[in-house]
This record gives structure tokens, sequence and C-alpha cells, in this order.
């Protein structure tokens, strides 16, 4: 008999190759023309990711993934669940001299969690974070396929650029994917930015300032990254009718308790800016102390609980001594089944995968096939060395680096990136299908689970390493 979770694993296989087969019908030449659509589509709706003040259209594949609802229901639940322990870090951490030891602020990041870190906080702590990991929706064992790979807590990518993804692709492909089997049944996913858009209000709510300014604070004048602010502050005033404005830390004011842009007060304040971030430029002449008061006042998203983001976090999950200390027995169970090994790479002893005891850079050395460096608090995929991908001279010199660097540096357990094929158009303008890593980021709150789906011909897949983005469709089991 199989489990209720293979029945669905094998009902995604079916729904999934349904899918394939209606595009695969559409047929080459046609298939060339919804991708030239797609791209135009991408380049008129802004999906633009700035490489050094060059705009770059970011390529979305023609094949949606699909995903049944029970599966999003229980990627929701176990989202929520390391969201929810993550935001208790700050308690942690204050109170546990191994986990400051992980988690190692700097003094300044340190002084900055003291004094914005307290009893409001603590009862209500906004964070709106994106939790990257592999799941295999096709497999008969995909709950067993689903591994979280880091945190991202604050200034996620994707606000924009999944839902309009899934958007482009819906308007575009999925009419002929109808066309040719009438029996799918396609829907859009749940939206990350109507999720953020209802913490924001609500947090509104909390602070007792309903419906007030929201402002979203990123680097706005810097030219390198995904540019997405701007129409995520278009959209939330042209859907919901906020006021919602785009600013840099640089156009605000503090006067009095309250916090200007111009003559607009702001209420509540997403950011993409971490405290670091604010020092370097303060250093420069930047004036911080309008964030610092957003911060102490509780009226950031996410709130300052959100600079522990590292991937040494996970080592806090995956220790068993950590892991029975600080959480409970369900907590523990999820970690157990979803969140990938991981430790602060030291000279030092520790547990491996198994839980036995070892000699951590004796192990690290010893199993590079199935292991994974990674910086400990970077971002956008830089400097991860996949171990099976390099040889052993090459990862005994890249565990020497990462032991001299001043930054510090974990590894990881690896895990098995699911592998999708896709058509493409190769240099000759003939159409292939070309195979991705593909990886998920979840966002989650109490109003649901979005996903941003990312693929890459590459094993390290992000969007800053120029790869691109798959829509994702809620779908079941159709006749």
């Amino acid at each position: 008999m199989l489990t209720p979770a293979e029945e669905s694993g094998l009902a995604g296989l079916r729904l999934a190759g349904r899918v394939q087969r209606a595009l695969t019908q559409v047929g080459p030449a046609r298939l060339g023309e919804l991708l030239a659509s797609m791209r135009r589509e991408a380049a008129s709706r802004h999906l633009i990711y700035q490489h050094e003040g060059v705009d770059e259209i970011i390529r979305i594949l023609p094949c949606p993934i699909t995903v049944r609802r029970d599966q999003l229901a229980y990627i929701h639940s176990v989202s929520l669940t390391i969201l929810n322990a993550l935001k208790r870090l700050p308690d942690i951490y204050l109170n546990s001299f191994a986990v400051r030891d992980l988690l190692r602020l700097s003094p300044v990041e340190e002084q900055w969690l003291w004094d914005c870190w307290g009893p409001s906080q603590r009862e209500n702590n906004p964070i709106f974070g994106r939790l990257d990991a592999m799941v295999d929706f096709t497999s008969p064992m995909w709950k067993d396929s689903l591994r979280f790979v880091e945190p991202n807590l604050t200034g996620i990518g994707g606000l924009h650029l999944a839902p309009t993804c899934d958007r482009i692709l819906y308007d575009v492909v999925v009419p002929d994917l109808l066309a040719r089997d009438s029996g799918l049944r396609l829907e859009l996913a749940p939206d990350m930015r109507e999720l953020l858009i209802q913490d924001l209000l609500d947090h509104l709510e909390v602070l007792g300032r309903p419906r007030g300014t929201i402002a979203l604070i990123d680097p706005k004048f810097e030219l390198d990254g995904p540019d997405e602010q701007d129409r995520l502050a278009r959209y939330f005033t042209e859907r919901h009718g906020l006021t919602v404005v785009h600013v840099d830390p640089s156009e605000l004011a503090l006067r009095g308790d309250e916090v200007y842009f111009g003559e607009t007060r702001i209420d509540v304040a997403y950011r993409d800016y971490s405290v670091l971030d604010l020092e370097d430029r303060a250093r420069r002449g930047l004036d911080p102390a309008p964030m610092r008061a957003l911060f102490k006042q509780n009226r950031m998203v996410s709130s300052i609980a959100a600079e522990l983001d590292q991937k040494s976090c996970w080592e806090i999950m995956t220790d068993p001594a950590m892991a029975q200390q600080f959480f409970n027995a369900e907590e523990r169970q999820i970690f157990r089944r979803h969140v990938l090994w991981t430790r602060l790479l030291s000279d030092r002893r520790c547990t491996n995968p198994r839980g036995e005891a070892v000699d951590l850079l004796a192990f690290a050395r010893k199993e590079h096939e199935h292991l994974v460096l990674k910086p400990n608090r970077a971002f956008g995929g830089k400097g991860v060395v996949v171990g099976p991908a390099v040889s052993t001279a090459e990862w005994e010199r890249a565990i020497d680096g990462a032991l001299l660097d001043g930054e510090r540096w974990v590894v990881q357990e690896l895990a098995a990136i699911p592998v999708r094929e896709f058509p493409v158009i190769d240099p000759s303008g003939a159409i292939a299908d070309e195979p991705f890593y593909v990886v998920m980021g979840f966002a989650a709150c109490k109003y649901g689970a979005a996903i941003m789906a990312r693929a890459s011909q590459k094993q390290v897949v992000n969007v800053a390493q120029r790869g691109g983005v798959c829509a994702v469709m809620l779908s079941d089991e159709v006749r």
C-alpha cells in the first residue's frame, strides 16, 4: 500500500508529465513564438537584474512547475515551523555563549541587537523571509526530498520577480497548454507580494497605525542587483490604495520620535538593508538615527532579529544537544527530516550527519564528495564550492582558504538538486531540450506560502549568477 505522501508524489509526476507532453505538442515554430513573447513581456513588466549598471532581462523558462495543494499545505506548515524557530534566535543568542560563538556578530551589530530587541519585538516579531530549499514535487518520496539549504530573513529577492514570472507564463503559455490538453487545471500560486502586504498591514494594526504609510527601503541609488522595490511600491499603491514610498536610508529624517521621507511620515518599513550596510554608509556620512528609531520602535520588517540571518543557524537546529536545549519535540522532528546538516568550519569536535562525534576538519576533507563549502554570510551564490564538482586537490585548497579567511565559512551536507528539462533556443535558433537544476524559495506567513523557483545549468542556482526563473502553477490531479 502506498502512503498518502507517495500517492501525492506519483500524482505530481503524472501531472508534470501531462504538462510536459502538452508543451511538446505545441511544436517548435509556435514554441519559438512563445519564447519570444515571454521575453518581450519580461522586458515590459520590468523583470530586470542589474549587473554593474547594465540592465539584463531575466530569462523565464517556458514549462511551469506544478505543485499540488496538499504539497503546498505541507510546505507551508514546515516553513512556518522553521521560521518561528528563527524568530526566537535573539533571546537564544543573548542567553547562550555557545550560540553567540556560532552566530558571532560584530560589536556594532551586537550593540544594535541589544538596543533594538525588547518586549515589543518579543511579543510581535515581524519577519518576512524566504527559506531556500531543494524539493522534487514529482517524486513518490517528495517529502523526504524536501531539504532546506539556508535562511534569507531580510531583503529577499523575488517579491516582484516571482509573481510577475508566474503571470507572464499564465498569460502567454498556459492558453496553448490548455488548447492541447483541456483536462489540465492550472492556477496561479499564492502571490508573494500579497503575503508581504498582509503582514505589513497586520503589523500596522498592532502598532495602532492602521493603513499608515509604508516605506520600502533599499540601496535605491545603487546599480547592481534585482530592480524590484520601485515596482512593488507602484503595485501596492495601485492595487491596495495604500501610501507606499520607495526610499534610500539617506532620504529619511528623524523628527522627535517620528521618521519622515520629506513631509511624509513613515509608519512602518520593509527593508533590504543590514546593520553592517548602514554602518558602512554611516562612515561615509549617512545618519543612521532614522533607521535605528524604526528598529527600536518595532516599526521595521524584518525586525532586528533578522540580523542573525546566517547559514550557521542550521547548526543550532541540527546539533542534537543544542536542538534538545532550545526547541520542542515537534520542531526537532521537522529539523531532522528537512534541515541540512551544517557546521561552522573550524578545528573542533562535533557530530556528523549520523550523529557520531568526529573531528570536523578531518571529516570535511575526507567526505568532500558529499559536502558543500559556503561563506557563512554571503549571498547570491558567491564563493560556493560544490564538493563533487571539484578535484580533491581543489577541495583541499578551498578548505585551507576558508580557514584563513577573515570571514567565516560553513560546510554543509550536499542535497540532491532536482533536474528538469526545459526547451530553449540554441545558438542556431533551433529549439532543444536542455537539463536545468531547480531550487525553490519559500516565503511563508500565516496567510499562506509563496514559491520562487530558480533554474540554472550550474549547480550553484541563483539569479545573481545569471540563472533563470520558472513559473509555479497550482494544480490538483486531473482526469
